[in-house]
């Protein structure tokens, strides 16, 4: 399929507006000096949550625990991820922690 110009330019255009649309839209909804809706308030306080679940089940959709190496190297940075969060509660350091580790092991004990 032949692109020409206009249409990357088209869809570079409407990427520019989504994403300033996205950017502004929340203050127009909310301005500064209005109490929050209370069930904006609620989706503050659950989906980060509900988004770390999703991501957790999506990561670990592939894993055999029947064959080898029986989902050991994802067992193991959970863990990782888990005491690094509870010891320091800093997200970036626990998420970086828990990669790190599972390339290590991915790519030395368990290939």
């Amino acid at each position: 399929m032949k692109h020409n110009f206009n249409s990357y330019a088209l869809i570079t255009l409407a990427m520019i507006l989504a994403t300033v649309l996205t950017r502004f839209l929340p203050f127009l909804f909310f301005p500064a000096g209005k109490k929050t809706p209370k069930y904006i308030t609620y989706l503050g306080n659950t989906l980060p949550y509900a988004t770390i679940g999703l991501l957790v089940v999506y990561c670990l959709r592939g894993v055999s625990f029947t064959a080898r190496p029986y989902g050991l190297p994802e067992a193991l940075s959970i863990a990782v991820i888990a005491v690094l969060h509870i010891w320091k509660g800093n997200a970036l350091l626990s998420i970086g922690g828990g990669t790190i580790l599972y390339m290590t092991l991915i790519q030395t004990l368990f290939r």
